[in-house]
């Protein structure tokens, strides 16, 4: 039987262990469960299949499964971020904004774990291994809660963390899994804030808000995007519909791809013809605003309609794709801040001016110009994988990775100094 209290005590316990282990520890570590992945792709894939067929038996949507889902490829890409993480700089007893002040006392900030990190995630096993791997290189327990369609996958994951944490001499309480599906666990954890520095929920908005108005630990919040890219009257429009067509199509059901296009209006007419018959051979359908709408041709194919009541703030995770037309810059930075989750959205243009405009007024976690919004990664950021993307101001933003996982004291050195 699962004991909320005595998995996050266990984790406090050995996350003071942890904060001292030396880089050369921690990595070989990761290296084991890198090669650990790698011989196990066929048993992982086994207790994956389990997880999908259950999640078909009782109507996952096809976007959950596609997160759901471990391919011997996906197995291989997550075991390819950790040697991405091996080889980043270790951020823990890193010293910065050094100083050596009047009063004779020399100053500095040194970077430390937060301590233990709960992460609350849903249909995604990868992260299993994204967050034990960040947690572990940062210096942080971690307790992981994942979903209930996850179980056999996460089961088998965590049974690799185990084996390698101990072949590299740590403690396995370092990363601790809550094995039962009973959302009551949640409610209990939630409440752990003697124990648990951090939570990061990662699933609907429906989680979000229940850990928001529930947990007694500070909690950030991310991995729900609504991504839009603006298409100004000076785009280059063939390879517009390129970074529209790989925003959308490369792997729809993630927080990354694209959800909404707007057009200036002068060129919303040409470029829709252009746009539309593109994403259809992609089997990509769409919500289209009115005016858009009655400007396309009559004979249109079925899988274009008029963009309902609350469309544009709908987060697809299929291939349906959102396109409106604005009068300009300022309509869609307008539309931006009233519809956006302020995850990743972006501008195409050849105009600077416009350009510039954009990076300062749009507030999103990530902004881009003339790039797909799939680029929101910990991996693509050259940051390794990432525990969360936050789309929240305290403390970090955007693709959380090592330094995100840190915070620091201050550390001051004197001669026996005494205030004067």
């Amino acid at each position: 039987m699962i004991n909320i209290l005595s998995i996050c005590q266990n984790a406090k316990k050995t996350s003071r262990s942890l904060a001292l282990a030396s880089t050369e520890q921690k990595n070989l570590a990761l290296s084991v469960l890198f090669h650990w992945l790698k011989e196990n792709k066929s048993s992982i894939s086994k207790e994956n299949e389990k997880d999908v067929i259950q999640a078909r038996q009782v109507g996952l949507n096809e976007a959950l499964i596609d997160r759901l889902t471990l391919t011997h490829d996906r197995i291989e890409s997550i075991a390819s971020d950790l040697t991405a993480v091996i080889n980043l700089a270790d951020p823990v007893g890193e010293v910065f904004e050094e100083q050596h002040l009047k009063n004779g006392l020399r100053l500095h900030k040194q970077r430390v774990p937060l301590g233990v990190i709960a992460i609350i995630y849903e249909s995604r096993p990868n992260v299993t291994i994204d967050v034990a791997s960040l947690a572990l290189k940062s210096g942080n327990a971690v307790i992981l809660r994942g979903g209930s369609e996850t179980l056999n996958s996460n089961r088998i994951l965590v049974a690799g963390i185990h084996y390698s944490l101990k072949a590299a001499g740590l403690d396995e309480g370092v990363v601790q899994f809550i094995d039962d599906p009973d959302r009551s666990h949640v409610t209990q954890l939630l409440k752990m804030h003697q124990y648990v520095d951090m939570l990061i929920p990662r699933g609907g908005a429906g989680l979000h808000a229940y850990c928001r108005k529930n947990s007694t630990i500070p909690v950030i919040t991310g991995g729900i995007g609504i991504c839009h890219l603006f298409v100004d009257e000076s785009a280059d429009q063939e390879k517009s519909i390129e970074v529209i067509r790989n925003s959308k199509i490369q792997r729809p059901s993630v927080c990354n791809a694209l959800d909404t296009v707007l057009i200036h209006e002068s060129i919303s007419l040409s470029f829709t013809q252009k746009l539309i018959p593109a994403l259809l051979k992609d089997d990509v359908s769409f919500k289209v605003d009115e005016t858009t709408f009655k400007q396309l041709p009559i004979a249109l194919d079925d899988n274009v309609q008029k963009a309902g009541e609350n469309d544009f703030d709908t987060e697809w995770l299929s291939l349906v794709l959102g396109i409106k037309t604005v009068a300009g810059l300022d309509e869609a930075i307008a539309h931006i801040a009233e519809h956006s989750t302020f995850h990743s959205d972006g501008i195409l243009t050849n105009n600077a001016v416009n350009a510039e405009r954009f990076i300062h007024e749009v507030d999103s976690a990530a902004v881009y110009v003339n790039t797909s919004t799939r680029f929101t990664d910990g991996a693509q950021f050259g940051l390794g994988a990432e525990v969360a993307v936050s789309t929240q101001r305290l403390h970090a933003r955007g693709p959380m990775a090592l330094r995100e996982l840190t915070t620091y004291k201050w550390v001051g050195v004197g001669d026996y100094l005494i205030r004067e």
